[in-house]
């Protein structure tokens, strides 16, 4: 402007200034009005960009209006107008001696919508206020100092040529033009932005040399040709904008690329009466500047959101492993971390509870030095500080004793960070990057941040992890370690806790010897987890020994469980299956509680769950329970199992019995030759008979691998035996004295038989008390019968339900010792009762030679 000035006539300095503000503020137009104190009025003498339905309102300003260029010649300051509010009204000025607000005069175009108005006074170098220099910009708030110096610079400028005068009608009319004509052209034919003129049919009129250069032609080429012709422009997208430019008479502007040219450019179209002007700024530099800021502010808010997700993941995460997962996949990635070493603190010893993207062979390197021997983890230990290495010399030189192993890690920088939760200091991790990095202020701060939120969960998870140890220690205390092995049937089971949560659950199992060769088997689920339910588990399955030593059936036993849950309260509710299985008869008599029903897998790999209505839950069932009885061939499969294994949220009760026993089917399908018996001799199962291998199948098929499960689960398989026929004889006895004689007989004769003749003495003693106890005591014909199994057994039944006691007999009575002397011959004996009265049992272990061929 200063070179220029000298070179113009007329209002081409005030021209040019205008359009420098105009430019400068990226403005949508300006104004200058000069002050004629001799009308009290102040009229516009230069206008650049506004549309002419705007102007008229703003030619002449009375001293009285408080529109923006009155209102800064009346208090010499700058004054912000901004958009016009609902109720118009002036602001007092502000303490900066800046007016906040500001009015409109009365009649003015409106202006573009958003926009205000910047006006600051014109004054002379002897203090008079001779005009005012104003810019519309499309800005809610006032420009801020750098912009409003800007302006009052170009005034003091425009001062000098401006004069307080009153300018004809025909010069304020060609002033509106925007570049005036000849002048002005030579005015801004120094710029170095490109800068084109447009006619009405988008012809150039003007350019000037910058312009000239990014089109590639000289002005005799380019000067009246539509300038969308010229092959350089056709690319980039100006006709739109020049289009949208007319249509509103509005300005318009835009970023593009310039053909043949690096960088970018911004156009900009200001509509003039007679045309328009672009105005070609390169701002390759200020897009740089933009796309590094917005990079950086990417950067900045993916990391705030990965740090977001690790908290969230950290507050999710129950075990220590879930913790060190979550940093490594969370934390790792926001800073370009390579690895990570978690140590924790455990009974006075360092351990690693977790690491990721470290050597193996490293991590067994340290595992085996003392910490005394790791300066760099002492130093962080004992300052509670954080330590950060940004290359391995900087590490080298400050620990030399890790110069050994040091290139082993594969990392070249460093962050020591200690653990500290609830002001103790229970570890370290160390953040390991694979190039060299310097740490700025940023880094260090969320690094000590995330990593007091590291040592909370940490702590956290530490205690979880030691209370759900105990807790499964309790679980598999209350749960049977192995089960008996007995010949009625060949058994497995499988218990999996839920992998959710640190609660213990209540399923449990077991197989319990019967007399007779019989067995029970039963499982059972209190309602809840904790170690609430895990206590009444245990004391369910206490019951459940006691009440099948006392030889009840499915239903009263489950009567008596249904007492028992019923004292401990009304929250407590269990389901139950008993089932007792008889391989003399093959016949399996069960009761539930509320539980899932029994499966039976056939020999031939078909499965079937037999049809009963199910009781209520013990604790809200009301006796009697009702007993079923079924028939099991040899060689099939009962198949107990909890609710946890069948049920989910995502699957029901039903669709979990159906895919059950679709695997049952399939994975027992190769069972089609069943072989060995209850008397058979020992032998390890074959791989398809092995009940282990199908409650894997079955597992394997309804829980899959890695999948999370919110109940516990129980799974009890048991492959039946049935005891050979020529090992089992019974006799009916006759009701008289004769009975004893006659059953000492058969005794004699059949443990001839099976070549067990150490028996007989013993055993003539015990079926003569027992028969003779039913002649005295009893009613109806007893019946004998004898089972050649692990044991001898020898069974008495009559039809009385008398139950015989053990009393202690003086030394001159002459009877009451016969269940004394059978107590004292016998290994075991009992009694149990059927529909038809009871039975007393007595075992006697079988001789050595003869044991094998009895299992």
């Amino acid at each position: 402007m200063g070179s220029a000035g000298g070179q113009l006539s007329g209002t081409g300095p005030v021209r040019l200034a205008l359009g420098q503000a105009v430019a400068e503020l990226g403005a949508l137009g300006g104004m200058i009005h000069v002050r004629d104190p001799r009308q009290g009025v102040m009229r516009l003498v230069a206008s650049v960009g506004l549309p002419d339905n705007l102007v008229a309102g703003w030619e002449t300003l009375t001293d009285e209006d408080s529109a923006a260029p009155v209102s800064c010649v009346r208090y010499g300051t700058q004054v912000w107008t901004p958009p016009p509010p609902d109720v118009p009204h002036r602001a007092p000025l502000s303490s900066s001696g800046r007016s906040s607000h500001g009015d409109f005069p009365p009649g003015a175009g409106s202006l573009p919508p958003g926009s205000g108005v910047a006006s600051v006074p014109v004054i002379t170098a002897d203090g008079e206020s001779v005009g005012a220099l104003s810019a519309v910009v499309e800005e809610p708030d006032e420009l801020d100092d750098a912009q409003c110096e800007f302006l009052r610079r170009v005034a003091d400028w425009v001062a000098v040529y401006l004069r307080p005068a009153r300018p004809a009608a025909t010069d304020v009319e060609h002033e509106r033009h925007p570049l005036g004509g000849d002048a002005v052209g030579s005015a801004v034919w120094r710029m170095n932005d490109g800068l084109l003129a447009l006619d009405n049919q988008a012809r150039l009129t003007f350019a000037n040399p910058a312009a000239l250069k990014l089109l590639g032609s000289s002005a005799q080429e380019a000067l009246g040709t539509v300038l969308w012709d010229h092959p350089v422009v056709r690319d980039t997208g100006m006709a739109a904008c020049h289009g949208r430019a007319v249509t509103t008479r509005a300005p318009a502007g835009f970023d593009t690329r310039w053909p043949g040219r690096p960088g970018w450019y911004h156009a900009r179209f200001d509509p003039a009466p007679d045309g328009l002007v672009i105005h070609i700024a390169d701002i390759t530099e200020r897009r740089t500047e933009e796309a590094e800021q917005s990079a950086a502010q990417r950067t900045a808010a993916e990391r705030v959101m990965r740090m977001g997700e690790l908290t969230s993941a950290l507050a999710e995460a129950l075990t220590v492993q879930d913790v060190v997962k979550a940093v490594a996949d969370r934390m790792l990635p926001p800073f370009g971390a390579s690895g990570l070493i978690c140590q924790l603190i455990e009974n006075g010893q360092m351990r690693i509870v977790g690491s990721a993207g470290y050597p193996e062979e490293f991590l067994e390197i340290i595992q085996k030095l003392m910490v005394s021997e790791m300066s760099a983890i002492v130093q962080v230990l004992r300052s509670r500080s954080p330590t950060f290495l940004s290359t391995p010399r900087q590490y080298a030189e400050q620990h030399p004793d890790a110069a050994a192993y040091l290139h082993r890690s594969g990392m070249k920088a460093w962050a020591f960070l200690p653990l500290i939760a609830s002001d103790q200091q229970i570890g370290y991790c160390v953040v390991g990057f694979s190039r060299p990095r310097h740490f700025s202020e940023e880094d260090r701060s969320l690094l000590i941040a995330l990593s007091g939120l590291v040592a909370q969960a940490l702590e956290r998870a530490r205690l979880y992890d030691a209370e759900h140890t105990r807790a499964q220690e309790l679980q598999r205390g209350l749960l049977p370690r192995t089960l008996p092995v007995v010949p009625a049937v060949t058994a497995e089971a499988r218990y999996l806790p839920a992998t959710e949560g640190v609660q213990v659950g209540g399923d449990w199992y077991d197989l319990i010897p019967l007399s007779g060769e019989r067995v029970a088997l039963v499982i059972g689920d209190v309602m809840g987890h904790g170690l609430s339910e895990a206590a009444t588990m245990g004391r369910l399955r206490t019951a459940v020994h006691t009440l099948a030593d006392l030889e009840l059936p499915p239903d009263e036993l489950l009567t008596h469980l249904n007492d028992l849950v019923g004292d401990l309260g009304d929250d407590f509710y269990a389901t139950c299956l008993y089932t007792v299985y008889d391989p003399v008869t093959n016949r399996c008599a069960f009761a539930s509680a509320g539980h899932p029903p029994l499966a039976i897998v056939h020999p031939d790999g078909t499965a079937h769950f037999p049809y009963v209505d199910a009781d209520p839950p013990l604790g809200a069932a009301s006796p009697p329970f009702e007993i079923h009885e079924v028939e099991v061939p040899e060689g099939s499969h009962l198949v107990l199992y909890t609710d946890g294994l069948v049920e989910s949220a995502a699957v029901d009760i039903d669709e979990g019995m159906a895919r059950l026993a679709q695997a049952l089917t399939t994975a027992a399908a190769p069972l089609a030759d069943p072989s060995g018996t209850a008397s058979a001799p020992a032998a390890a199962p074959t791989t398809l008979h092995d009940p282990g291998r199908l409650c894997d199948a079955v597992i394997s098929a309804l829980v899959p691998e890695q999948a999370a499960t919110h109940d516990d689960a129980a799974l009890l398989i048991a492959r039946t035996r049935s005891m050979a026929p020529d090992r089992v004889v019974s006799w009916a006895l006759p009701d008289g004295p004769i009975a004893a004689a006659e059953a000492r007989h058969h005794v004699t004769e059949q443990l001839s038989t099976w070549r067990l003749d150490e028996l007989t003495m013993t055993t003539e003693l015990l079926v003569s008390e027992l028969v003779g106890n039913v002649v005295r005591h009893a009613k109806g014909p007893p019946r004998l019968r004898l089972l050649y199994g692990r044991t001898l057994i020898c069974e008495v039944s009559d039809a009385s339900l008398t139950t015989p006691r053990i009393r202690r007999a003086a030394e001159t009575d002459e009877g009451g010792r016969g269940l004394q002397l059978v107590a004292a011959l016998s290994d075991r004996w009992g009694m149990r009762f059927s529909g038809t009265g009871k039975c007393i049992w007595t075992e006697q272990a079988l001789p050595s030679p003869a044991h094998p061929a009895a299992a």
